[in-house]
């Protein structure tokens, strides 16, 4: 069982700080105590055979042992071999995502969905949470795509005649960090007498940080989008992997260069949580994984890196040229969210941790106990939306979400937590 480390928490109506350092080498998660009701629930993973559902599944049965999980997917072989490291409570079902009946007949007597068959970037649809709806079973995706979450909260109606909680874009980013924004934006709202004027999102990861060719096929997917970012209320937009700013991450990262980029949190936070001036921005390491970036978008035409077939083709020939240079690159993960108000009332939240592959199952599953528990009401939401991931659950879950974290402050003014404040510059809006 991992040692918690460090970990203060002040409250009060002044200050809530979050501070979080731990032993990364340890690879068992702190086991969590749960309703008596929530403990033999039933879990289907879709795309539970792939590394970010492998991940989540891992992580909920480290987390809660008595969950019963279902790993789904297409590929049997690999469905049994992540049943074995799972125990008793597991099993594998055979399950194609394009197919409904299949979906709602291993959904029929489940407590849970989780969503996590990327990329969702240019799909057509929004069949599993359809399913869910039919089969009144919770829901929870990953989604990473913003047209994708737009046509889930579309469900909103359905979701509530069916009385059930849906979560969409959940996961580490967006999720995690969409709830590190709500509680930047509730704190200042009691702290400062200013009005919320900017908020970014920065985020890195060293090569694909271990999630292998989805993440691959997203990154190039998004190459294909028009970046939408708002600039003190006005929708604006971008050219994706441009806007380039040196972003210092803090202890254990240190300064990375990040890029602009399409995601859904930048829509979501703007709309949910009223700030006017919101961004999201990208990075990699090695640092000509950014420069080779940059060339596809100027070189490769939108309406092939629109195309998922021809993505895909992509990702397969860059596939162990990427999986090399992952040996060495490592895998870190880190996040940085970054609140202005007008008075000068500035504060951050930075989440890093040295394996993607393994935090981004640990925030899943910290999101999929917070719906068993009950902290999300029937209807679809977003995860800072107070219906979503309520208000004082909030708590609980960031707790959860950064076991193992070698770096977690929330609520910090950022001269507090960077490595050298100094020489970190920031453009106009950027």
């Amino acid at each position: 069982m991992a040692s918690l480390g460090m970990y203060s928490w002040t409250t009060g109506i002044k200050k809530r700080v979050f501070v979080r350092v731990a032993n990364l080498e340890k690879e068992n998660e702190k086991r969590v105590e749960i309703a008596e009701k929530v403990k033999n629930s039933k879990v289907v993973i879709l795309g539970g055979t792939g590394r970010v559902g492998g991940s989540t599944a891992i992580a909920l049965s480290n987390l809660c042992p008595d969950l019963n999980i279902v790993i789904a997917g297409r590929n049997r072989e690999k469905g049994a071999a992540m049943v074995s490291k799972l125990g008793n409570n597991a099993e594998f079902a055979e399950v194609n995502i394009d197919d409904r009946e299949a979906l709602e007949a291993n959904l029929t007597d489940a407590d849970i969905v989780v969503h996590a068959a990327g990329p969702f970037q240019q799909s057509e649809n929004c069949k599993v949470l359809e399913a869910a709806i039919g089969t009144k079973t919770a829901y929870l995706d990953i989604c990473d795509d913003t047209s994708y979450a737009t046509r889930a909260k579309s469900y909103m109606n359905k979701a509530l005649e069916a009385n059930i909680p849906a979560i969409t874009t959940g996961g580490i980013y967006p999720g995690l960090s969409n709830v590190m924004a709500a509680e930047l934006v509730r704190t200042a709202k009691l702290e400062s007498e200013g009005e919320l004027e900017r908020l970014r999102f920065y985020y890195y990861t060293a090569g694909t940080g271990g999630a292998g060719p989805t993440i691959l096929a997203t990154s190039f997917l998004l190459l294909g989008e028009d970046v939408i970012a708002y600039n003190k209320g006005e929708k604006i937009k971008l050219t994706p992997y441009s806007g380039m700013l040196s972003i210092d991450f803090g202890m254990g990262i240190g300064k990375k260069d990040v890029y602009l980029l399409n995601l859904p949190e930048v829509k979501s936070v703007h709309e949910v949580l009223g700030v006017p001036t919101v961004s999201a921005r990208f990075g990699t390491d090695p640092f000509f994984w950014n420069w080779g970036m940059i060339a596809m978008r100027n070189l490769l035409p939108k309406e092939f890196l629109r195309n998922r077939s021809k993505v895909q083709q992509l990702v397969q020939l860059f596939d162990p040229v990427v999986r090399a240079v992952d040996g060495t690159a490592g895998e870190a993960v880190s996040m940085r969210v970054d609140l202005e108000c007008s008075d000068g009332h500035n504060r951050i939240g930075i989440f890093s941790h040295k394996r993607l592959s393994k935090s981004v199952g640990i925030s899943t599953a910290a999101f999929v106990l917070a719906i068993l528990e009950g902290s999300t009401k029937p209807g679809v939401w977003f995860p800072e939306e107070p219906e979503g991931i309520a208000v004082e659950a909030r708590e609980v879950l960031l707790q959860r979400a950064s076991e193992g974290t070698i770096n977690f402050i929330l609520n910090k003014a950022p001269w507090m937590v960077e490595t050298n404040p100094k020489e970190l510059g920031f453009g106009i809006y950027s």
